[in-house]
């Protein structure tokens, strides 16, 4: 029952890790260094002492600014076990972000990783009373020593962490989480794919973001499991071998890292020659050949993944029947950093295509004003509903219904049998000259089908539909030279494919969706954390 967890804080999960997984390896860097339950814990002890040292109180806001490793889950703990607040830095933020974020959280503490001290100017750092080295955990700079005692433990209520959201609108808020609301989030995250001690996590994504933070650290955590991190960002070159060597039974990925595996690796392997591509045109022999490749699928990614988490945005439905064809292990989730960050989701087996799955038993969710589709605003409540957006009472204060409903801004819709299809931002959603509802990222999702293109972006100019791509240069040169020309002329290559990609995507959509032009997008769009484009760049 969820009311036995309503009572508890982070403090006291980790200190019953603590107890029940001692000897275990909690967290690691690939061939680097191990920290046992144990050892993490003298860690955080360790990192504790020097915050008490320097007089950082109860509720003082901390920053961590690092690449992920062991001792950016030593200090999350460090900071939310002893009472203070973390605010947890996405390392692409620029230096101008990062100020704005240290200054609007009003963090008086910083814990910095090498790679990314750079982003700190001099005038900033001396504003802080501290700065702590993540790599060694060392006091780089200090104000001076004023012993403190902090014994006091979290309440449940009490404020754990302040995200700041890098959306695709483009305004970043702080997102305000409670030590019950990540708690909760835990709990019902296990309820929906229970993890073991025997679990090996490798962690790909950047762990400044909710997604990772709660699914991919405080979840394993309790449970006893084993995360660990690369020494980089996972590009083939360090994911690969990676793969081979932790063999992880989970982790959790944003659909374009899986998208790029199928069109870059997988597809063309089907489309060499007039002959394989007739052959991948017949669904039953497809399918069969999707199985092949998933077998091979699962043994570069080690061969014991039991679960591929995919979330942060929607799956390429191209893709997601590749995947079910293939028998590869994915999950879908959905939810926001607001949300802490799940929503709804479902496991191997149960994903139903390209639906998130129903929602979590101990949330409440509908559709608010739906229309004759059933499609309307996603509205939620549940203990893991954040408690505001920080030092911003009137956008927290829109973000929820009259009677208490947190408003999503996604669209969608509940099927009979309780599961959820997301079918856009509302703020994206454009009505045509007909009064019809157009939902953009279901325009992008088609474009995306297309062999020849890696991403895109609908946008609305002066009244006609406008598609933005990123086209799959590798593939176009490839196919010059399969149809044996003396020359690549990639420019006219290009406008040959916009011709075909304008018919392929207008005989797919309806009448009020068909898109009038075609922009090349030469170098692939700005994300935020989760890769999701950041639409507000292109507008």
């Amino acid at each position: 029952m969820i009311s036995e967890v309503l009572g508890l804080s982070l403090a006291d999960i980790y200190s019953r890790s603590l107890v029940d997984f001692s000897e275990q390896t909690a967290f690691s860097l690939i061939n680097k260094e191990k920290l046992t339950y144990r050892e993490f814990g003298d860690s955080v002890e360790h990192l504790t002492e020097i915050l008490n040292k320097h007089g950082v109180k109860k509720g003082e806001k901390v920053a961590i600014l690092g690449n992920n490793m062991p001792n950016w889950a030593v200090s999350y703990f460090a900071i939310t076990t002893s009472s203070r607040v973390v605010v947890p830095i996405l390392p692409d933020f620029t230096a101008f972000e990062i100020v704005n974020v240290i200054e609007h959280s009003e963090s008086s503490v910083v814990i910095v990783s090498e790679k990314l001290h750079y982003k700190l100017s001099a005038s900033l750092l001396d504003s802080l009373k501290l700065v702590i080295s993540m790599d060694t955990l060392e006091v780089i700079k200090s104000a001076g020593e004023q012993d403190y005692t902090l014994n006091e433990l979290p309440r449940p209520e009490d404020l754990a962490s302040i995200i700041y959201t890098s959306g695709t609108s483009g305004a970043s808020k702080g997102v305000m989480l409670t030590h019950r609301n990540l708690v909760t989030q835990n709990y019902m995250a296990n309820k929906l794919l229970p993890i073991f001690r025997e679990d090996v996590f490798l962690s790909i994504l950047p762990l400044s973001h909710a997604y990772e933070c709660s699914l991919g650290l405080i979840l394993p955590l309790s449970r006893g499991a084993q995360v660990v991190y690369l020494h980089g960002a996972p590009t083939p070159s360090l994911l690969l071998p990676a793969l081979t060597q932790v063999r992880p039974t989970i982790m959790l990925s944003v659909p374009l890292i899986v998208e790029k595996i199928y069109k870059n690796k997988i597809r063309p392997m089907f489309t060499k020659t007039w002959i394989t591509q007739f052959l991948y045109s017949i669904s039953f022999i497809r399918r069969a050949l999707h199985k092949v490749a998933g077998k091979k699928l699962c043994q570069t990614f080690g061969g014991n993944l039991r679960f591929f988490g995919i979330g942060g945005s929607k799956l390429d439905g191209v893709v997601e029947k590749f995947l079910a064809d293939a028998g590869f292990p994915y999950g879908i989730g959905y939810g926001l950093t607001e949300t802490s960050p799940l929503l709804a989701g479902a496991i191997p087996g149960k994903v139903k295509w390209q639906s998130t799955g129903p929602k979590l038993p101990d949330i409440e969710m509908k559709i608010l004003n739906p229309n004759h589709k059933k499609i309307g605003e996603i509205v939620v409540k549940g203990p893991n509903v954040m408690s505001g957006y920080y030092k911003d009472p009137v956008t927290t204060a829109s973000c929820f219904t009259e009677d208490g409903w947190f408003r999503t801004k996604d669209l969608g819709y509940i099927d009979k049998n309780g599961n959820l299809y997301i079918k856009g931002r509302k703020d994206n959603m454009m009505v045509g000259a007909n009064g019809e509802n157009i939902y953009p990222e279901e325009i992008e999702a088609t474009i995306n089908e297309h062999d020849m293109v890696l991403e895109s972006l609908v946008v609305n100019t002066k009244g006609k539909l406008v598609a933005m791509v990123h086209f799959n240069y590798e593939q176009i040169e490839k196919l010059h030279t399969f149809n044996e020309e003396a020359e690549v002329n990639m420019t006219q290559r290009v406008e040959e494919v916009k011709k075909e990609l304008m018919e392929y995507v207008n005989s797919r959509v309806n009448k009020s969706s068909k898109i009038l032009e075609i922009l090349e997008q030469s170098s692939p769009f700005e994300k935020t954390a989760t890769q999701k484009i950041k639409r507000y760049l292109y507008n």
